[in-house]
């Protein structure tokens, strides 16, 4: 037996468990960066991605990426709760483009003597399609642009499904830009105006959302802590809602999000969670 054969490999094992056990914070930090960055293809920075709010699509998405999204939230409203669920599928069918389907669904149920009557009917809100196109990636500067499109057709109740199937629609176009701040903090800017036709009455009522996040990433990992400000301008109106927020990674293509919701004015609703359940099957 050849004992130079056998210990080589053993002592070279050991000296790069042992190196990178004394990799600093940092050096790990660059080395999770690189498994993003450093792949053949096109750029792509990593980005600390929003929960609540999320994206089509990656920032700088590669051609093969695909994701599935599990989404279950409560809002305490004033006289009603409001169980919201959602299912979502997004794909990158080439380079920087990534594509989205989405079926969100509400569920109501009423808060003390309210007369269930009075509340809103569950419903499948509507369809959902949705396309990104991320124009600018910059990895030497850690920033990335993107802009959208959802399209969402929007269904009647369950009390009336069918009575129109499609009641109206609604055009949102959208502006996305990210950006890391060393190898721990993310910040994004995600805005756009919501145009919702009525089919029925054929008007249209328009609103301009600004949604900012800013996360930290724990060193070595895909864990992170953050908190989004969801605003929403409209007539005479502005409505903000701040949502502070983390993601643990379950397994290596597991995440789950955890998010609490809570408004500056209580006009209509009180405090709300959601969670997120993300897996990502292996792509090539």
């Amino acid at each position: 037996m050849n004992i130079k054969k056998i210990l080589v490999p053993i002592v070279a094992l050991a000296l790069s468990t042992f190196a990178f056990a004394q990799t600093t914070p940092a050096e790990k930090d660059s080395i999770y960066i690189r498994q993003v960055e450093g792949q053949k293809g096109p750029d792509k920075v990593l980005h600390a991605e929003p929960l609540y709010i999320d994206l089509i699509r990656d920032l700088g998405a590669r051609k093969g990426e695909k994701e599935w999204n599990l989404g279950l939230g409560l809002t305490d409203n004033l006289k009603f709760d409001s169980y919201e669920a959602l299912i979502e599928y997004e794909w990158a069918p080439i380079d920087r483009l990534g594509l989205e389907v989405e079926l969100p669904f509400t569920f109501y149920a009423p808060v003390n003597s309210t007369i269930s009557d009075s509340i809103p009917s569950n419903q499948l809100n509507s369809i959902k399609i949705a396309a990104q196109w991320s124009f600018f990636v910059s990895e030497a500067m850690a920033t990335s642009m993107a802009i959208g499109y959802i399209n969402e057709f929007e269904l009647s109740d369950f009390r009336n499904f069918g009575s129109p199937f499609i009641k109206g629609n609604i055009y949102n176009p959208f502006f996305v830009v990210a950006k890391r701040w060393g190898n721990n903090f993310h910040s994004l800017i995600y805005t756009g105006p919501m145009i919702e036709q009525n089919f029925n009455t054929n008007k249209f009522h328009t609103t301009y959302d600004i949604n900012t996040s800013f996360h930290y990433m724990i060193t070595g990992t895909r864990n992170f802590i953050g908190v989004e400000f969801n605003k929403t301008f409209d007539v005479e109106d502005f409505d903000m809602t701040i949502r502070p927020q983390m993601r643990l990674g379950i397994a290596d293509n597991l995440l789950i999000g955890i998010v609490a919701g809570i408004p500056v004015s209580r006009e209509n609703e009180r405090l709300s969670s959601f969670a997120r359940l993300i897996w990502e099957p292996k792509h090539k």
